[in-house]
């Protein structure tokens, strides 16, 4: 073995725990940054073939590893855009660049330009809210992915164009008698309008309805034949559907409403509205946001309006402790994590979304702290050694004196 080895071992030893003391550092001083993985370095020997009975020391190479796969707890907070996810699953981000990136970050707040930025500055990505089916996603890439904008979220008024009511008519009741209901619909300008129903009884199992809106007077549903069969079911009309007529008012109008009568009839109890509703709402300001555990991001308004917009992306892949991070609390893909997997929460593999709260670091500071004491000793043990080989190479020299 020579001194010149032996120094040289040393300094690796010391190199290997100077990468461990840096992981430590970066540990405790990031113990309170949201969505932070904690780092480790494990150790590994480096052996040289011995010959000829003489000893050749090696030395010891290190191999920083990320926790990512390892989820830290849960802190509440008061703001619904803070975001965590309780699973697997990454939020996805773009940069100022537009580069997507993954973070499990999600202290997320709503900007004048109505996009979600987390505090490293990086805008939320998804796709706009469909309500008739889930947008498609490009499964293994971050294409057709829109910043979620909120900017759009103003007051807004939304017309009737569809409604429900169903009604029990009293078989008892003699020809020519009466009964009445009222329904609230809304126009293009979000103001209500109240519409009455007349219902008329003008022969066994046969009522006539009509309807006229209150503030003018204007008929805006046709006398209308309601039928039924022997057993008090609706027979006629087919479809069983009235249509409340377009029409003008005060500057603004009352679309074409669609109003099922499907469950209306006629049995043997008084006059009662089974179910009653129309959709649309009057004009309103927003009140807030809402997230659900889904990553469906809704406009709520003051007359208790939910609106949906956008819906949260999420990504995976195979192996997460083998992303690459970047600054920003970030993870890039690299050659060992395998394919990103892009999907929605609570769904196909992925974790759901907590609104109103962050993900802590998974770092345990009494750990990383006995981490650094070990560290330390080992590193005087390694600079112990080199020493001493200097100090016989020091012996070796003052031979020859």
């Amino acid at each position: 073995m020579s001194l010149y080895g032996t120094m040289r071992t040393g300094v690796s030893g010391m190199n290997a725990q100077s990468n461990r003391l840096s992981t430590v550092a970066d540990n405790i001083a990031n113990s309170s940054t949201v969505g932070y993985k904690k780092a480790s370095v494990q150790f590994s020997s480096m052996i040289l073939p011995t010959t000829n009975g003489a000893y050749n020391s090696g030395g010891v190479e290190t191999d920083v590893r990320y926790s990512i796969s390892s989820q830290g707890t849960f802190s509440y907070t008061t703001s619904t855009t803070d975001l965590a996810i309780n699973g697997d699953g990454f939020f996805i981000v773009k940069g100022d660049d537009g580069t997507p990136y993954m973070t499990r970050a999600g202290s997320f707040v709503l900007q004048d330009d109505g996009t979600l930025k987390n505090t490293a500055g990086y805008t939320l990505q998804g796709y706009p809210y469909d309500s008739a089916t889930d947008p498609t996603i490009v499964v293994n890439g971050f294409d057709g992915l829109e910043p979620v904008d909120l900017s759009g979220a103003g007051i807004t008024a939304v017309a009737s164009t569809t409604g429900v009511l169903n009604v029990n008519l009293p078989n008892s009741a003699a020809d020519g008698d009466i009964q009445t209901t009222s329904l609230k619909v809304y126009d293009s300008q979000g103001t209500s309008r109240l519409i009455t129903f007349t219902y008329e009884k003008i022969a066994d199992n046969q009522w006539e309805v009509s309807a006229v809106e209150d503030d003018g007077g204007t008929q805006v549903v046709t006398p209308t034949l309601l039928e039924f069969d022997t057993n008090g079911n609706l027979i006629d009309p087919v479809p069983p559907q009235l249509d409340i007529l377009t029409y003008n008012i005060a500057g603004a109008v009352v679309e074409n409403i669609a109003i099922d009568i499907g469950n209306t009839t006629q049995l043997a109890s008084d006059f009662s509205v089974e179910e009653g509703k129309v959709d649309g709402n009057d004009a309103s300001k927003v009140k807030g946001y809402e997230i659900d555990d889904k990553g469906i991001v809704s406009v709520a308004y003051d007359n208790g309006a939910l609106v949906p917009q956008f819906r949260v992306a999420l990504a995976s892949v195979q192996s997460p402790d083998n992303l690459n991070p970047v600054a920003g609390n970030m993870y890039t893909q690299s050659n060992d994590s395998g394919v990103v997997i892009l999907g929605y929460a609570g769904s196909s593999g992925f974790g759901t979304i907590l609104s109103g709260a962050l993900e802590d670091s998974n770092v345990d500071v009494a750990e990383e702290l006995t981490a650094m004491i070990e560290s330390q000793r080992n590193y005087t043990a390694n600079s112990k050694v080199f020493q001493t080989g200097s100090e016989l190479m020091e012996v070796l020299v003052n031979l020859k004196r």
